[in-house]
């Protein structure tokens, strides 16, 4: 089909839930992709950091391909080894003795979170965060704090209520004698890479064991070493109760994990939760290989040096042009706030071959895989460069907006 054709068709055939870039992606290869007219691409969003070792990596598809031709899903009727050997490895790294339940994608594992949550606790209220975002099916929206997200289709779950970010002292006014746990992003990611207060996880660990709630993390986008650890907790050198991951733990396949404490995860009880994909042997069997690779060569350290890198070469761009405002990054998690529109601004890169997203409409996200090399990571710079001080800004297709618009 030519271009014209499948977005046409993408139009009548897929419900419309999407606001889709013009381009058509038809392969990857390392941190690049490829469009199907040949053009090269910079992949610095990696698939929302679903894809930290790339695409097509030989890791990646030699484990796809073995266990394919061998067993891909007997659903959790009977016992797998990838499933089990991948349980044990994320227990270990998680650093507590612990078990683990395995879904199909994100909002899943939250969802197991919120259940497991009630179940132990026998409590019923649920404390989220300020512009967090957990998801979009009903009890992880109910976490979600944006009304655009919301408001469509209550009545949610009831039972949530939300607190500042980055605040111990209002989790503390918040708790309640039938409150059952505090659901929170380490680093709030859709809301724009906004980092806390360092020893904010720390306050938050003591009071959630002080008043007998759980604290539970989601790592969804932060886990998988991008921050400069496996978990981005382990920064601040914690202990969660429980923690949801997903995104880039096997690559691009989908998969869900929801980790807790032995003791908690044990008020599961046959029957009380459940998936038909979920822990099937060829996304288990995938993932072991990430995170086996991850490990092996630490990529969470070099997603520490260079994000780092990264960042300092931001900094000296943001010397040179009055449209950068603000930039915030941990390890390969990178916002740029800018004094433009930033979704103009994405579409500029794309046009330069520079894959990134905007979170707002002032807030550009950077996502790379944490297999950028370093000439990548000076490409991504030149682009965004020009776009931002060089040919294209001078011809004036970037303005700057308003103070009020970006407020």
């Amino acid at each position: 089909m030519t271009d014209p054709e499948i977005i046409l068709q993408e139009s009548q055939y897929i419900m419309p839930t999407y606001r889709r870039s013009v381009v058509i992606f038809e392969k990857g290869r390392g941190a690049y992709l490829y469009d199907i007219k040949g053009k090269k691409y910079l992949d610095c969003i990696s698939g929302i950091a679903t894809c930290p070792l790339g695409h097509a990596h030989p890791v990646v598809t030699s484990a796809l391909t073995k266990q394919a031709k061998k067993l891909i899903n007997v659903t959790n009727l009977f016992y797998t080894q990838p499933q089990v050997e991948l349980a044990k490895k994320l227990v270990s790294i998680a650093g507590f003795d612990g078990k683990v339940f395995f879904s199909n994608s994100g909002t899943e594992a939250i969802e197991a979170a919120i259940k497991l949550t009630r179940k132990y606790a026998q409590k019923k209220e649920i404390i989220a965060v300020e512009n967090a975002f957990h998801g979009r099916t009903l009890g992880a929206l109910s976490a979600t704090h944006k009304a655009r997200f919301r408001e469509p289709f209550e009545p949610l779950v009831p039972g949530f209520k939300h607190i500042a970010y980055d605040s111990p002292s209002a989790l503390v006014k918040a708790i309640t004698d039938d409150t059952a746990a505090f659901f929170m992003e380490p680093i709030l990611g859709e809301a724009g890479v906004i980092l806390p207060s360092r020893g904010y996880l720390k306050e938050i660990r003591e009071i959630c064991s002080q008043r007998g709630i759980l604290m539970v993390v989601d790592e969804i986008q932060t886990g998988m070493g991008r921050t400069g650890t496996f978990f981005a907790y382990q920064h601040e050198g914690i202990m969660p109760d429980i923690i949801t991951l997903a995104k880039g733990l096997a690559n691009g396949i989908p998969i869900g994990a929801t980790i807790a404490r032995a003791e908690i995860a044990n008020a599961f009880e046959p029957g009380d939760h459940g998936s038909t994909f979920g822990g099937n042997s060829l996304a288990t069997a995938v993932a072991n290989a990430v995170v086996d690779f991850i490990i092996e060569k630490n990529l969470a350290e070099y997603a520490a040096t260079a994000g780092a890198m990264l960042e300092e070469k931001l900094h000296s761009l943001k010397k040179n042009t009055p449209l950068i405002k603000e930039i915030r990054a941990k390890g390969l998690m990178i916002a740029i706030e800018v004094n433009a529109l930033a979704k103009e601004l994405v579409a500029q890169c794309l046009s330069k071959g520079l894959v990134i997203n905007n979170t707002s409409d002032n807030t550009l996200r950077l996502l790379p895989p944490l297999i950028i090399g370093k000439r990548d990571i000076k490409k991504c710079i030149t682009i965004l460069s020009n776009i931002l001080i060089g040919s294209d800004n001078k011809r004036g297709r970037i303005k700057p907006q308003p103070q009020e618009a970006i407020l």
